[in-house]
């Protein structure tokens, strides 16, 4: 059994767009495949800026009502953002049950480990992947940390200098899109796959607020995810279309990937 768990949570990017994602969650939560959808309620408006976070008593707020959603639900779950913070307590809750055991595949163009204090626009979704690994502000951080050794970063081809020295730091496994392939390489479950839509080339899925050149080809991902035996949880992210008529093709890339997370 499959939930989506539909988190159309928008104020961790600093984006112009990123309202958008609300309605790109609402419309990517119908094209999983699934045995039930839960749409968290999850607040609308912005918020200030507190501890070098935008919106910090917004996203404190989404994060436990999610908590609260992922309580009642005793299924596998695919996490649909919103912005890509959405999945935290996802991920918390797998790392709770799976232990040490659990792999996380964050697959992103960015590599999301800014700080307050190397990320002067404070947006939340450029900082999840260090907060997993428990530095981050208390209040949005897991109890239970995530290693280096847990995460793996795929498709990366984004990242400042402050973050390819904390990825250097830390060890933290990091494959671009040319070596894509090599971080699928040995993989087994449990696996929590993260998908960020900006991994794909933007000349075939534009419709995300931060698309950067040069990424990875549709099919390419599908083929490679479908591949990953023991997917315990997944998570796709940073929809975000611009006008209100359905692209059909962006439609279809993300229903095939969800189809390959569930299958």
């Amino acid at each position: 059994m499959t939930t989506v768990l539909c988190v159309p949570q928008w104020q961790g990017s600093a984006s112009s767009k990123a309202p958008q994602l609300m309605t790109g969650a609402r419309r990517a939560a119908e094209l999983v495949p699934a045995d039930a959808v839960v749409t968290v309620p999850v607040l609308e408006t912005g918020g200030d800026k507190t501890a070098g976070i935008r919106a910090f008593d917004a996203l404190v707020e989404n994060q436990q009502l999610t908590r609260k959603a992922l309580a009642a639900i005793d299924d596998r779950v695919i996490t649909i953002g919103g912005d890509c913070a959405v999945d935290i307590p996802s991920i918390a809750a797998a790392h709770a049950r799976y232990g040490d055991a659990l792999t996380v595949l964050w697959i992103d163009a960015h590599p999301d480990v800014y700080s307050p204090q190397t990320l002067p626009s404070g947006a939340f979704h450029g900082m999840v992947v260090r907060a997993l690994l428990g530095d981050g502000p208390a209040a949005l951080t897991p109890e239970q940390p995530l290693s280096p050794e847990q995460v793996i970063i795929a498709g990366e081809r984004a990242g400042d200098a402050s973050e390819h020295e904390y990825l250097a730091k830390t060890g933290l496994r990091r494959y671009g899109v040319d070596d894509l392939e090599r971080a699928f390489d040995g993989l087994h479950g449990p696996v929590y796959v993260h998908i960020d839509l900006d991994v794909l080339e933007p000349t075939a899925f534009g419709a995300t607020c931060y698309p950067e050149p040069n990424g990875v080809q549709p099919q390419r991902l599908i083929d490679l995810v479908s591949q990953v035996n023991d997917i315990i949880g997944a998570a796709i992210t940073e929809h975000a279309p611009s006008s209100d008529d359905v692209n059909p093709d962006e439609a279809d890339v993300i229903h095939r990937l969800g189809a390959a997370l569930t299958h």
